[in-house]
C-alpha cells in the first residue's frame, strides 16, 4: 500500500458547500413573502373630531344647521321628485339638481351659517338610480367655476335607506 504525503501548500483547506446555503436563504426569503401582511390604505377622511375638554355650552354660538334633501324614486329607479326641506324641487333632470344647487348656495351664503356648521342629510329611495344620488351630493357641495371648487357645504350624510315592504 503506497501513502500519499500531503504537502503544506494549501492542499488541507476545507471548502464550505454554498449550495445548500443558497437553498436555505432561499427558503427563508419565500416563508417571510408568504407571511407578509399587506394592509390596505385607509381613506382620508374629513373628520373634525370634538375638543377634548367639557364645557358649558356657549348661548351665542348657533348649533348646527340641518337640511333634508329627499330623493324619490319610480317604480324602474328614474328620478320621481327632489325635495329640500319638504319644498319639491321637481324632477327635470338635470335642472331640477341646479335649483337644489341654488337653494344651498342660498343659504351658505346668507350669512346664517357657515359651510362649517351646515349639515345635510340626503334621503334616496331604494331603488333610486346611483346617478341620481351623485348628482345630488354634488349639488350640495358646492359649484364649479372654471378649474376651480366653490365648496358650500362640508358635511354630507346619508339617511338610513329602508327597503320597500313587498
Amino acid at each position: 500500500m503506497k501513502f500519499r504525503k500531503h504537502s503544506d501548500d494549501g492542499g488541507g483547506k476545507v471548502e464550505v458547500q454554498m449550495a445548500s446555503m443558497i437553498d436555505v436563504v432561499f427558503q427563508l426569503l419565500i416563508f417571510f413573502m408568504l407571511t407578509l401582511k399587506i394592509l390596505a390604505p385607509e381613506g382620508d377622511f374629513n373628520i373634525n373630531m370634538p375638543l377634548g375638554a367639557i364645557g358649558t355650552p356657549d348661548p351665542t354660538q348657533t348649533p348646527p344647521m340641518d337640511l333634508k334633501v329627499s330623493l324619490a324614486a319610480n317604480e324602474d329607479g328614474s328620478l320621481n321628485q327632489v325635495f329640500f326641506g319638504g319644498r319639491g324641487l321637481g324632477n327635470d333632470f338635470p335642472a331640477c339638481f341646479e335649483r337644489l344647487n341654488f337653494e344651498i348656495a342660498q343659504i351658505a351664503g346668507s350669512g346664517q351659517a357657515t359651510g362649517e356648521d351646515i349639515e345635510v342629510e340626503i334621503k334616496p329611495d331604494y331603488n333610486l338610480h346611483y346617478r341620481y344620488i351623485v348628482r345630488a351630493i354634488s349639488a350640495c357641495r358646492g359649484r364649479m367655476e372654471g378649474k376651480k371648487m366653490i365648496t358650500y357645504i362640508e358635511k354630507i350624510k346619508f339617511a338610513p335607506i329602508e327597503r320597500p315592504a313587498g
